[in-house]
């Protein structure tokens, strides 16, 4: 019988591995990093639940380093909230199975907005996301931490970096300084920190 810390450390080190383990494919990723860069619209991201949470963390990640991001919430998506997207924007879908049925609908129904390119983030091998999409962002093989092994928790971890990889990347490659970052951070520690004052708030 296992004690309580050794549960979090044998947690700890299943999600370590999976990053330690994570591919990432050159292609699929220089080629979604020209498009962020070469992106005239919005990037819009969505997934339901746990990948929603993660895709919304993205989008304030990408608006942080000043490239103009939603999030849309896939099942407000059809009863309006699809006015959002746009032809010149790039829409971002998660989900690990590939397999939730409102990720699904929200694809078909951007390419009835000619949306300019959907770019999908899942990890399983039969997941109908890689039929459907423009690209895709393989997460891997991922096995769930925890004793079900079913709670989505790996991969969220996942995909909550793969997504970091790449606005770091894309924010390194427009050659964002520290001035320019502070204009997006007007307040808080970071903004003081940015602009280098001496009492940071």
């Amino acid at each position: 019988m296992m004690t309580r810390i050794e549960e979090a450390q044998q947690i700890i080190n299943k999600s370590a591995d999976a990053l330690k383990t994570l591919k990432i494919d050159e292609f699929s990723f220089s080629r979604i990093v020209d498009l962020i860069l070469a992106c005239e619209g919005k990037i819009i991201t969505t997934g339901m639940g746990k990948a929603g949470i993660a895709m919304r963390k993205f989008s304030s990640l990408l608006c942080s380093l000043g490239f103009p991001s939603c999030y849309l919430h896939p099942g407000e998506a059809s009863h309006g909230d699809l006015g959002l997207l746009s032809s010149n924007d790039i829409l971002f879908v998660a989900s690990t199975s590939g397999k939730t049925k409102e990720i699904l609908n929200i694809i078909d129904l951007a390419r009835n907005i000619d949306v300019h390119e959907i770019i999908g983030i899942t990890s399983h091998v039969d997941s109908p996301i890689r039929e459907k999409v423009d690209t895709v962002l393989d997460m891997g093989k991922i096995e769930e931490a925890g004793h079900l092994g079913m709670a989505p928790t790996t991969s969220i971890l996942v995909m909550l970096v793969l997504t970091d990889c790449l606005a770091l990347t894309c924010a390194k490659e427009n050659s964002l300084s520290t001035e320019e970052y502070s204009r997006f951070h007007h307040s808080g520690y970071l903004g003081g920190r940015a602009r280098d004052d001496e009492k940071i708030y």
